[in-house]
């Protein structure tokens, strides 16, 4: 019986979170440079949003993103991102402020800070974005600025002047009550 009653102390704050998730966010990443554009996308990332303290986040199967030409994909599989190696990007950080953003105005802006990890590298980085809850789900999106230097992803010679050096990172979630 005290067994019963410790569990239930103990378990209830957990299960009484306030969390929102996906399994099926939308990042894009999108590379322009004067010889060629290049734009992959992706429909696997996984978010977390936990509503009473702002902190997020997700994590995105490399092997998720669709290009349009199929060996573009596999290079950047194989060459640039190892995704073998390296089979997730994630993300792990905090809404500034969260405490005082009004969810019911439509798209609230929002600075978050975290950390990436893209190619077995983390940065610490902060970017913005926009929030509203809307029937019930929380909708969030961001596009975010990627040095590909910074993480330890090298570009052959050959085609490094195809590759935007900075990568725009676009991310759209769609988050329902866990």
């Amino acid at each position: 019986m005290m067994f019963k009653i410790l569990f239930i102390i103990f378990m209830t704050p957990l299960i009484a979170k306030d969390i929102y998730f996906t399994r099926s966010g939308a990042i894009s990443f999108f590379s322009s440079t004067p010889i060629e554009d290049i734009k992959a996308n992706n429909e696997q990332a996984t978010c977390v949003l936990d509503m009473e303290t702002g902190s997020v986040s997700f994590r995105i199967p490399i092997r998720g993103f669709i290009f349009k030409n199929s060996l573009m994909q596999e290079h950047f599989n194989e060459n640039y991102l190892e995704s073998d190696q390296f089979p997730y990007a994630s993300f792990k950080g905090q809404v500034n402020d969260w405490g005082e953003i009004n969810l019911s105005k439509d798209y609230q802006s929002i600075e978050i800070k975290g950390m990436m990890n893209i190619h077995g590298v983390s940065q610490k980085i902060t970017e913005v974005g926009r929030i509203s809850l809307r029937d019930g789900r929380v909708i969030g999106n961001s596009i975010f600025k990627i040095k590909v230097a910074d993480y330890g992803i090298e570009i052959p010679k050959l085609v490094r002047e195809n590759i935007a050096k900075v990568m725009e990172i676009n991310i759209d979630l769609d988050l329902k009550k866990k």
